[in-house]
């Protein structure tokens, strides 16, 4: 009794229906979130839409003869890949040429400017106390006046938040705006966590080399470096670019030196202290909102615990003077780019900055802060551009061998399969929507960009998608050769056709996933197109092909094994099956009976 049960069993009519109309709703789905999104085309890398390309080559800096190392270069390859695609930039790569050249591709697109003037931010990052502040330039008032004393609000004064920004006397200055290059530029820095008091007393009572070089610059100390560095101070007008460019370099972290940051339009001139904190020392920076109260966006930071403790040293010294030495500089590559003020010492590492932020204005910042600093330091070599009709050439080349190729494979299929060859071409169809759409989706939703190299991978897939169809349709004719009726040969042929299409898919999806691992740059873009058309072949396989090869199988055309069909007995050489007949049986000799 058993065997008539697997017999029946495997022959039995499926519900393709509900298989169609699976794959049907996926696809409408899918198309109307692409359509909703706004983003209706996938989008393009360096090679087919064009972009920049960057050269980066390491310097060696005073004292650090073997600082160009394979490690550092390492090091500064991941820290400026991590930069760039903070940014939001698809497809960037930035890979190491020889041993102290970075290149740095970006593709053409909203964020790419930006993202070239964060890549060519090649110094370290550094936090250094505010010493002296002022608005450099014609008209800018000579030095600053009293500010306000330390331990003000969680929050900027309404003064200070109608103008978004802090003059130096504590009062908002006219002249004044909200960024520095799109940073906001003085916010109130505060801690996320209640500092405590012993936190604020090891703090206060602590005695770093800032503290004497605020009092050295200060008084006016007879020491000849300390007046050397005033008179440059003094000397210093940032409005003019050549001494924006040569204000602060070469200065050593131990040591106070002069900076440049702009507040909007308005240049300010800087005297900072020693390096209290360096930028490798910050764990994890993040752009928020603050939703429970009216702070608005914020940036927050985590240090490590060396930071951590320099932090809340530094921090507590600030608390206790007055704008704007109340204040302590994040410096890049020797220009500040944010001065906020401090309100208490902040203990446990962890810290917030908050203020007239914008969300554009907290995500720089935060990019800053977490991708900033650099093991080495970098001078910008070249900077090419690659036109984007070289990539529209390319794109249309591809285009024009992927249209090849799927007619190849039409022709074939029509000449060898005849009537089944609607099934297939349908097929391709399918899977053809579902691989747009779903590119044109992973644009915005990770960053994914097509290159060539993944046109390649969607060609290739054409004929792995073919060879599904191919193996199906096979073993229904190995089916119909053995003598059985179409619709039971659809139903007994799919169980063997099954196995060999998801062993076949696995070993293509394998062999994509070991080359998206162990490759960089380009080749992933065909490894990840290989590897998401192949999924997309077993779902086409499983919800569409096999349950409209069922339905069809239910028509007169594909059911009368008309020649057309490409299922027609006598052209497959199908013979009636072997029926055992009884063979007469010998008379019986009278004689032996």
């Amino acid at each position: 009794m058993a065997a008539p049960k697997r017999g029946r069993s495997a022959s039995a009519p499926s519900k393709p229906g509900r298989s169609l109309a699976l794959i049907l709703i996926a696809i409408a789905a899918l198309t109307g979130g692409m359509f909703a999104s706004g983003h209706t085309t996938p989008r393009l890398g360096i090679d087919l839409a064009g972009g920049t390309s960057i050269t980066l080559t390491a310097v060696n800096e005073p004292g650090q003869p073997n600082a160009i190392n394979k490690t550092n270069m390492d090091t500064a390859v991941e820290i400026m890949n991590r930069r760039v695609n903070g940014l939001g930039v698809s497809e960037a790569e930035v890979q190491t040429q020889g041993d102290r050249n970075i290149i740095v591709n970006i593709p053409r697109g909203t964020n790419s400017k930006e993202a070239r003037e964060q890549v060519g931010t090649t110094a370290k990052l550094y936090f250094r106390p505010v010493l002296q502040r002022e608005a450099s330039g014609p008209g800018a008032s000579a030095s600053p006046s009293p500010g306000s004393s330390a331990g003000g609000s969680a929050s900027p004064s309404p003064s200070s938040s109608a103008s978004k920004s802090k003059a130096t006397s504590g009062s908002p200055s006219p002249s004044s705006s909200a960024t520095s290059q799109g940073r906001p530029v003085t916010d109130a820095l505060k801690a996320t966590a209640t500092p405590s008091a012993s936190g604020s007393a090891s703090a206060a009572a602590s005695t770093k080399p800032s503290a004497s070089a605020t009092a050295s610059a200060s008084t006016g100390s007879a020491s000849g470096d300390a007046a050397k560095l005033q008179a440059q101070y003094a000397a210093l007008d940032c409005s003019k670019p050549e001494q924006r460019a040569t204000a602060g370099k070469g200065a050593k972290k131990g040591e106070p030196t002069v900076a440049c940051g702009k507040d909007g339009k308005v240049w300010n001139k800087f005297l900072l202290g020693p390096v209290a904190v360096d930028g490798t020392e910050i764990k994890k920076a993040q752009a928020v909102y603050d939703t429970q109260g009216a702070a608005g966006w914020q940036v927050q930071m985590t240090f490590n615990s060396s930071g951590a403790k320099k932090f809340a040293d530094i921090t507590g010294q600030l608390s206790q003077k007055t704008t704007p030495q109340n204040e302590f500089a994040i410096v890049l590559d020797d220009e500040v780019v944010s001065h906020p003020y401090v309100q208490t010492a902040i203990t446990g590492g962890n810290a917030e900055i908050s203020g007239s932020f914008t969300q554009q204005d907290a995500q720089s910042l935060s990019n800053m802060l977490s991708y900033g600093a650099l093991p080495l330091s970098f001078k910008e070599s070249s900077v090419t551009t690659v036109t984007a009709a070289l990539g529209g050439e390319q794109l249309h080349a591809g285009l024009i061998a992927g249209a090849i190729g799927l007619a190849l494979v039409v022709i074939y299929l029509v000449v060898y399969y005849r009537g089944l060859a609607a099934i297939a071409v349908a097929s391709l169809v399918v899977s053809a929507i579902l691989t747009y759409v779903i590119m044109a989706l992973l644009g915005p939703t990770i960053g994914f960009a097509l290159n060539l190299p993944a046109v390649c991978g969607a060609i290739v897939a054409i004929g792995i998608t073919a060879d599904s169809f191919i193996v199906y349709f096979e073993r229904v004719r190995d089916e119909i050769r053995e003598g059985r009726s179409l619709r039971p040969a659809v139903e007994r042929g799919w169980p063997r056709a099954r196995r060999t299409i998801l062993v076949s898919d696995f070993v293509s999806f394998l062999a994509a996933a070991v080359l998206f691992i162990v490759t960089v740059g380009k080749v992933q873009g065909f490894a990840f197109t290989l590897g998401l058309t192949t999924l997309l072949d077993v779902v086409v396989v499983f919800l569409f092909t096999k349950p409209l090869l069922t339905i069809l199988a239910r028509r007169q055309f594909f059911a009368s094994g008309h020649s057309w069909s490409g299922l027609d007995p006598k052209r497959l050489g199908a013979k009636p099956p072997l029926r055992r007949t009884r063979r007469p049986s010998a008379p019986v000799d009278p004689k032996e009976a």
